[in-house]
């Protein structure tokens, strides 16, 4: 159960720091969903090329890679 809670707010965290990177304001409730499901996307690309996250930095570095692809997403979609 607290690891579920970590990485959500690892996820919330990379949302918005992914949101300050690329300049787009979503708003904060959707660039933290975006964020949470960043993390994933992040975790499952890094996992493809064979790279895992061990540590809080590591896990956060990847999780805001994830939520930038998530957000460049949904900004397209909602273009």
């Amino acid at each position: 159960m607290a690891g579920i809670i970590v990485s959500i707010i690892i996820g919330a965290v990379a949302g918005w720091l992914a949101s300050l990177i690329m300049k787009k304001a979503n708003g904060l409730l959707i660039n933290i969903i975006l964020g949470i499901v960043g993390g994933f996307v992040g975790g499952f690309v890094f996992g493809l090329i064979g790279f895992g996250a061990t540590n809080l930095i590591g896990q956060i570095i990847v999780s805001v890679v994830g939520a930038c692809i998530v957000i460049a997403i949904f900004n397209a979609i909602k273009k």
